[in-house]
């Protein structure tokens, strides 16, 4: 995930969620201690491995159904006065990293569906057609150009929503497998947010680690590309073995061969979001720069009209309804049940609003671990009992960054709320600040698009379901459920694999004696 601060520069990213837990805010005590503090969120994983493994149901409102019946059943083991469990609740879903993560969705949502109805999907399958780059080569060619994409433009939630609503139905007509499709997306947007300089995770873990963006990035590189390359290959081998969908029979060939070059014109688009990106801008800066670039083009090469980017359905009683009936962007219909506002502005925004709940909530409960006291428990025992020397530190590390990113799925918000252990554990062993931050992003980057209720994945699958309603072909059965993709996220795996390999052998290892940081960047 990412965001660029610069427009405000005095702020340190680590404050907006580490200095919100410590010390200064009310403590929560519990029947049975402090570990009872982490019931809502090990309740709603409990619930979500059960909707989503057990039962294979991949509906976000279930979810929220989960971290809601988790949030008021822990409200019971609360000692003393509710409101304080209840205040706790309001100041997690306040939290900057969790809003950041939402407009980042609504805005990549909306930039994803203007390129889908401009037609940008038939212009990828005609190029893939006629570049020859069929089933087999789809899926590693697609984890390239997520990398690519994410790393310039530094959100992997935004990437993994515009790679899934645009690559995925194409990657599906030219016959690729869908959950390893899937997989390459999510992979894609993992190497970017972990490598890309205006990625938040990139930036928070620079920070908290007192070290400079740029030495990060520039000492991260080995790590991040050994795990591509490998990730890259299995996208090879995996496209010979694993087969697409028939869709429809020749219906798949018939859209094949009707597929319209224009629509690549929207390349135009994806590059001005880059350029915007790379420049400096702000992520909703540069993605507005794309939405109002693929309108243009789109209205200028007649791919949409007025009305199929917002349109006004307004009923005929409506006062100056009929006088203004010839705006293109109202319609005037007869029945009441058709009364509303549609086009592809509303519709790439609205399918994430439940999502966004979801990650408030979600939020909300990793708080009250942490007010209740079970967050630091956990690190408290293993700082003591597992970082025993300079290997075992770094492994306590992975392990300890991993586990909190399964609880909070946010992945900056992990970071945010681990990054501080992180660098205790590492002084004390006096490892450099760089090599600290590179074993945090990476645990932090790969398991937010891993684990099932995780915000990367469940925002390329919020994406997903809009499909259905989108294309004729597509039907509910083309959907990949999450706990499916699991295994073939393979840049996410091997990134953990390279720092668990690492730790063991010292590779890349710095002490501070080895290399100081640069004066810490401040955006």
């Amino acid at each position: 995930m990412s965001t660029d601060s610069s427009d405000s520069p005095d702020a340190d990213p680590s404050e907006s969620f580490v200095q919100d837990t410590g010390d200064d805010g009310p403590q929560i005590e519990f029947y049975g201690g402090r570990g009872m503090s982490a019931f809502p969120i090990a309740f709603f994983i409990v619930w979500a491995i059960a909707q989503t493994a057990l039962w294979r149901i991949s509906d976000t409102g279930g979810l929220v159904v989960g971290i809601l019946v988790g949030l008021i059943l822990g409200m019971f083991f609360a000692r003393g006065d509710w409101k304080h469990y209840a205040n706790t609740i309001f100041e997690g879903m306040t939290q900057p990293v969790a809003v950041t993560a939402i407009v980042a969705w609504i805005w990549a949502g909306m930039f994803a569906q203007v390129l889908q109805d401009g037609g940008f999907v038939d212009g990828l399958v005609w190029f893939a057609d006629v570049g020859g780059i069929g089933a087999t080569l789809f899926p590693a060619v697609t984890f390239i150009l997520a990398a690519l994409f994410t790393t310039g433009i530094g959100t992997g939630y935004g990437a993994a929503i515009a790679f899934v609503t645009l690559f995925f139905p194409a990657g599906l007509l030219l016959g690729a497998d869908p959950v390893l499709l899937f997989g390459a997306i999510l992979s894609g947007a993992i190497f970017g947010d972990n490598l890309a300089p205006v990625s938040d995770t990139t930036i928070v873990s620079a920070v908290t680690q007192d070290s400079d963006i740029g030495g990060v990035v520039a000492s991260r590189f080995k790590y991040v590309i050994v795990a591509a390359v490998i990730a890259f290959a299995g996208y090879l081998v995996a496209g010979q073995y694993m087969t697409g969908l028939d869709i429809g029979g020749g219906a798949q060939q018939l859209l094949v061969e009707e597929s319209d070059p224009i629509g690549l014109v929207h390349l135009i688009s994806m590059g001005v979001v880059i350029g915007a990106a790379v420049a400096g801008r702000h992520i909703v800066e540069a993605i507005s720069w794309g939405i109002v670039v693929a309108v243009i083009s789109s209205l200028t090469l007649n791919l949409m009209t007025v009305g199929d980017i917002v349109t006004f359905n307004a009923p005929a009683d409506a006062p100056f309804a009929e006088p203004l009936e010839f705006l293109p962007f109202l319609t005037i219909v007869d029945d009441p049940n058709a009364v509303s506002v549609s086009g592809s502005l509303i519709e790439g925004a609205a399918g994430f609003f439940e999502l966004a709940i979801l990650v408030l909530l979600i939020i909300a409960a990793a708080q009250i671990m942490i007010r209740g006291g079970a967050f630091q428990a956990i690190l408290d025992w293993s700082i003591e009992n597992l970082a025993t020397n300079v290997r075992n530190a770094e492994l306590t590390m992975v392990g300890s960054a991993a586990l909190i990113n399964a609880v909070i799925t946010i992945n900056t918000a992990a970071e945010v709320a681990i990054g501080p252990y992180i660098s205790k554990i590492g002084e004390r062993f006096n490892l450099n600040g760089y090599r600290r931050a590179n074993i945090l992003d990476a645990q932090t980057a790969a398991l937010g698009y891993i684990f099932p209720w995780s915000g990367g994945v469940l925002a390329g699958y919020t994406a997903m379901q809009e499909l259905p309603g989108n294309y004729d072909w597509f039907d509910t059965g083309m959907l990949v459920t999450p706990i499916d993709v699991v295994p073939f996220v393979f840049q996410g795996w091997l990134l953990v694999a390279v720092f668990v390999v690492a730790a063991l052998t010292g590779f890349g290892r710095e002490y501070i004696i080895d290399r100081e940081s640069e004066e810490v960047a401040r955006i």
